[in-house]
């Protein structure tokens, strides 16, 4: 998959994409339905995804509390695993912002990416003030020369699929229930960061990644499926998670503390992938630190368990 910032110079093979247009947070399954559309919109084309970095609620509310599930790495690893070719990740900037809904259509999709079909949701609002429609897309397709096809929203149980669904199960420790939705495990990605290697000290060493700028789950310990995606160690593993601030050790930034079972090396540096898979119990505080471990040691086994049955 390549990805492209910049739609002033696409060029060649990266031209006449079918493309789906969204934000894509979480890469649940109502998007995905949405990225089949343009796959089967067009066969012969690449398949593209329209995007934009920073996500617009972000430039129009800076200081709003963070509410993405995943970051644009996270969301690039998922779209590439559901075959995506193209990715534009287009600046959302004040200029894109100003944008009217016909300069949009004709100078970023038509002129500058070349899409030759775009498929948008029924709900899709677009341009400076939000006030273009998908009606008006279809318009201006027409007139631009590109295919356009909106998506229905979805119905039945099917309804219930959205990323704000999702951020409730997980802020209420339901993180199944968030997987049924988003049709995967909702991952954490990052690189693994240097701390304090308190986990080391007690016999658990972890390797910890930042969740700044990310929707936070319900704090507590997880049995969790990660993946190192680079490096020497890069493969799948299984293992227990503490998502939170650490309570026993005082005021801590919240970060992700995740074991993984079995293994032995340095994973400094390394992207590290960790899909939460059942919540087990919320953050403690201990009268002892032989209590904290002895406690560690039943949440591995417990997480082994459920992991085993998975």
């Amino acid at each position: 998959m390549r990805i492209l910032r910049d739609f002033r110079t696409v060029r060649g093979d990266d031209r006449g994409a079918s493309a789906a247009i969204g934000n894509f947070d979480g890469v649940h399954r109502g998007h995905q339905s949405v990225i089949d559309l343009a796959r089967k919109a067009a066969p012969e084309a690449p398949l593209g995804i329209v995007t934009f970095e920073p996500h617009p609620r972000e430039f129009f509310a800076p200081e709003a509390p963070p509410f993405r599930l995943t970051g644009p790495k996270a969301r690039a690893h998922r779209l590439e695993k559901l075959g995506v070719d193209l990715l534009y990740e287009l600046p959302f900037d004040a200029a894109m912002a100003s944008l009217t809904p016909e300069d949009f259509a004709r100078e970023v999709l038509a002129e500058g990416l070349g899409l030759s079909h775009v498929v948008v949701g029924s709900d899709f609002c677009f341009g400076k003030g939000r006030t273009g429609t998908a009606e008006d897309l279809r318009r201006f397709g027409e007139a631009f020369g590109f295919g356009v096809t909106v998506a229905p929203l979805l119905g039945g149980a099917e309804a219930q699929v959205s990323s704000t669904s999702i951020r409730r199960a997980l802020s209420e420790g339901r993180p199944r229930d968030a997987a049924r939705m988003l049709g995967h495990w909702h991952r954490i990605e990052g690189a693994v960061l240097g701390g304090e290697k308190r986990g080391r000290e007690l016999g658990f060493p972890t390797a910890n990644i930042s969740i700044e700028g990310l929707h936070p789950p319900k704090f507590g310990v997880y049995a969790v499926l990660a993946d190192v995606l680079d490096g020497p160690h890069a493969g799948s593993y299984r293992g227990a998670a503490s998502l939170g601030v650490r309570p026993m050790f005082g005021k801590n930034t919240a970060n992700l503390e995740t074991y993984l079972f079995d293994f032995s090396g340095d994973l400094y540096g390394a992207t590290l992938s960790v899909g939460l898979v059942e919540f087990l119990r919320p953050e403690m505080t201990f009268q002892s630190v032989d209590g904290l471990v002895a406690q560690m040691g039943a949440d591995c086994d417990r997480s082994r368990t459920i992991l085993a049955n998975s």
